[in-house]
Parts: structure tokens; sequence; C-alpha cells
């Protein structure tokens, strides 16, 4: 077949999360009867958001004392069939779905990564990106160890199977090979390791990307004051557990190396922040990245975006008829601008949910319907009125001065925009696919300049002040570490403040 000579194309730009993780770990005796490899499943279609790349499975079979994988590219259903599924059954399992920011698009670059060590096979999978990952990267190579993908998930893979300094006198040691690696890159990083029937769930001493940890309940039980546990799952979001059947655990806490096996959980160490400096959890996970169901630091997610546009209707309020919303991530942010404000919310896109991104190059003519494909108006909706449109971020601005357009096209008196977080202004190092200095639109020109260029009557921005003040109201009092952390320090706002947590070795 030839090749096709046109390049992939995107008419859109939002914010990527790197990926998301899911492992589960059958309780009790093994052999299991529990299908660890269609909750892995189950539990990667709920991180579906988080990357949508590609997706692998690696499970452990205890009869066999094996490793069985399978991995793809495209989306999760599309990649794991029944079949696939009944080959990789096992007792213990980690999955993982994939958005680039390190390493291309690809089936080489696609996770678990699972490499021997002197103790056996050992899987991984990570979501975040290593501030300081050229260096290792080096350091890897030094030690004449090859490399064969882009990824930082294979230097921290290749990492692992390196003895600690106190060396194994009474064999094998992942804890302490775990702390090892910690301690040599502070940030970015949640990783699930898996080492025959034992798991390790893995958070960066920052804390900058989530992990959670959750019980499998079994369902003959589950109104019981005592339901029996039938396992175990860690996931980058809380928000896939209902679908497997579990109940939100906790969360595995800042620099902590937490063991899952068949016998339960077990805290086993944790790695403390150089200087005693402050926690980074990323911020973005409440503003745009995690689904509004997830909990985090003890708190909804939907509940701090709609905190967050409460607080933008102080900051930022304006005559207007109605308080709308661009589909449909911003809507809790909108409801609580509206119920602020004291007008009402009303819906005036209707959202084609059938149309995706566009990897094939599309004609002139389609292209330049633009927003068109994804949305209808409803007119009726707002037909000589004056609409506040709320969004949760801007980042390039290619999707929002269309939208605006086409409302005013069809009748609305005045649109203003109100984003429900600062202004995107620096990369992120970290794990998220946020673009250059240059590119970003918050970097080109001032407000009036901006409404303007949209087409709008008028823009604001929620302060950092303000999206701090958010999340922190939610956070719960009783939290030892998160009643002694300042309140302006314990998330990571470098993306909009040029503030990073940690020095950069780029």
């Amino acid at each position: 077949m030839a090749s096709s000579s046109l390049e992939p194309y995107e008419d859109d730009f939002r914010l990527e999360e790197a990926c998301g993780v899911f492992g589960c770990v059958a309780a009790g005796d093994w052999p299991t009867q529990l299908d660890v490899a269609h909750i892995i499943h189950l539990g990667l279609i709920g991180l579906q958001h988080r990357g949508q790349e590609s997706a692998g499975i690696i499970t452990y079979n205890s009869e066999n004392k094996e490793f069985r994988k399978h991995k793809g590219m495209g989306m999760v259903n599309s990649i794991f069939k029944f079949d696939t599924l009944h080959r990789i059954k096992g007792e213990a399992g980690i999955g993982h779905t994939r958005y680039s920011t390190a390493g291309s698009s690809s089936l080489i670059n696609c996770q678990p990564f699972d490499v021997d060590t002197i103790h056996g096979r050992i899987a991984v999978a990570h979501n975040g990106e290593l501030v300081n990952k050229n260096s290792l990267r080096l350091k890897v190579l030094e030690h004449g160890v090859g490399l064969s993908t882009g990824s930082d998930s294979e230097v921290i893979t290749q990492l692992l199977t390196s003895s600690p300094p106190e060396g194994e006198p009474n064999g094998p040691n992942w804890p302490a090979r775990i702390r090892q690696v910690m301690k040599q890159t502070p940030t970015a990083y949640s990783l699930l390791i898996m080492h025959g029937s034992s798991m390790y769930a893995v958070r960066d001493p920052y804390g900058n990307r989530p992990l959670c940890i959750g019980q499998l309940i079994n369902a003959a039980s589950a109104g019981a004051k005592d339901p029996e546990v039938e396992g175990w799952v860690v996931s980058s979001e809380s928000c896939c557990f209902q679908s497997v059947g579990a109940r939100y655990y906790r969360e595995v806490a800042a620099g902590e190396i937490v063991q899952l096996s068949k016998n339960g959980v077990e805290s086993m160490s944790i790695v403390p922040r150089l200087d005693e400096a402050p926690p980074a959890f990323c911020i973005f996970e409440y503003v745009y990245f995690s689904r509004s169901d997830t909990i985090h630091e003890g708190q909804m997610v939907y509940s701090v975006r709609r905190r967050c546009g409460k607080q933008l209707a102080i900051e930022a309020p304006i005559e207007a008829d109605i308080v709308s919303t661009v589909p449909e991530s911003a809507t809790p942010a909108a409801i609580g601008y509206a119920q602020e404000i004291g007008i009402p919310y009303t819906e005036v896109l209707c959202k084609n949910r059938y149309v995706g991104r566009t990897f094939i190059q599309p004609s002139n003519r389609l292209r330049q319907l633009g927003v068109a494909k994804k949305f209808g108006p409803l007119v009726d909706n707002f037909k000589d009125k004056r609409i506040i449109i709320i969004d949760d971020s801007v980042v390039r601005g290619n999707t929002i001065g269309p939208i605006i357009k086409m409302l005013k096209a069809a009748g609305a008196k005045e649109v203003h925009i109100r984003v429900a977080s600062p202004p995107v202004k620096h990369p992120c190092y970290m794990g998220i696919n946020i673009p250059t200095r240059e590119e970003l639109i918050a970097n080109k020109m001032d407000l009036e300049h901006l409404a303007k260029h949209f087409g709008a009557d008028s823009i604001k921005y929620l302060s950092v002040k303000g999206l701090l003040s958010a999340v922190m109201e939610g956070i719960s009092k009783n939290e030892k570490e998160f009643k002694k952390t300042n309140s302006k320090s314990r998330h990571c706002t470098a993306c909009l403040t040029g503030d990073y947590p940690v020095s950069l070795d780029w």
C-alpha cells in the first residue's frame, strides 16, 4: 500500500496529561477467581482521559510464575478484547495508558516496561516526567546499559536493576532499590513496580503526580460492617474505583513506598524532600486533568472547580443575562459562577460527542468549518442576550475564538469570557504537555487585545491567589501535613508563575 504524504492534523489544542497507571492484586489464596486482567482493563478505561495514544497490561501468573503482557496503540477498548484478557489472566498486574511527553508516539514506548534483574523479572508503569532525565539517561548509558526507547520510564526501569549501596545480604530488597532511585530524582513520578507476587506503589517526594489505593469489596458483603476484601487496586485517580467494585482507601503519601500483596497493604518507607521543602501537587489536576468525581487531598475535584467559579465571580463580575460554558469540563465552574453572581446557568452549545481529534488531513472546506463540527448553537437559549462563557483554561486559544464568533453570528448580544484558572505562561517539565512560552497566548498580548483577538467583549482570569484559595478551602483539616504546610506553597503552580518546585536539569 502506498504511503500517504499527508501529515497528521489536529484542529484543536488542549493540555494533555502524560498518562494514567492502574494496578490490581488479588487478596487471599492464589490461584484466585478474581479476574485481575479484566479489572485492570476497566480501570484503564476509567483513566482514558489521561492518555489516548497507547495502553498496556502486564500480569503475574502464579501457576507458571511468569509475566503475561499485551500492549497496543490506540484507545483501551480497541487494544484489549475478551480473548486477549483471557490470555493474560493472573493474580496481580499493572496497566498503563499513555500520552507521550518524553519519547515519541510509537509502540516501542508503550508501557508498562519489563526487564530481567538478578532477582527475576520486574515490570514498571510510570506517570510523570523526570526533571533530571537527561543526566540519569547518561548515567545509565555510562554503566554500559543500552536503552531502546526515548522514554524516561525506561531509565527508571533500568535504574531499579542496580543493587542498593548497602547490598542485599538477605535476598531481594526492593524498597531499598526504590529508595535509591528516588534519591537520584526528586520528581515527577508516580510508579507501579511489580516483582513476582508483590507490587509497590510509589509517589515522588513532592507528590507532584497523584496516586491512590482502593479496596476491592466482595459484592455479597458490600453492606456489611467489615466487608470481605477480595483484593487491592492502585490508580492515578479514584474515579475508576466504583466501576471495578472498589472503595476508596487512601492516597499514597508524597515520598511513600507502599507494598501490596495477597496479604494486604503495608507502608514500607517514606523518602523525605530535601531541606524540608513543601510538597508540590500539580494544581492542574484540579483545574483540568482529573475527572470531576476524583478525590484528591480529601476533596472531590468537582467541588474545587465549583469553588473556582464562585471565586472568579467575586474577582471578575460582569453584568449579563446568562452564564454558560464550553462543554463540559468547565461546567462546575460555570455553575459556581452563576450561583455566586445570581443569574441563571444556561446551555448555549450542544456538543457532538462522536467527533474526536482529527488525525487525517481534512479538506480545506472541512477545516474551515472548525468548531461547527463539534458544537451546535442552542440559539433559542441566548439570542439577543448577554452571555458569560466560562472556560477552565486557555492555552493557545485555538478553540475559544471560533466559539465566540459562532455565538455572536447566531445572535448573542454580548459574549464575555471568564477563565476559571490563571493565565498559563510557562512550560511544564514534570509530565504535562504545555507548549513553549512563545506558543502560549497569554504571553502574546494583554487582556484588552486578547478580547479583541477572540472577538469577545471582555476576558478575565482567576488569580493565582484565588485558585489556591479555592483548592485549600476543601482540604481536610485532620491531615497533619495539610495543617502545617503553607497554603501558598503546597501545590505546584509553575506553569502559572514560573516558580518551579525543584531545579531543572533540562
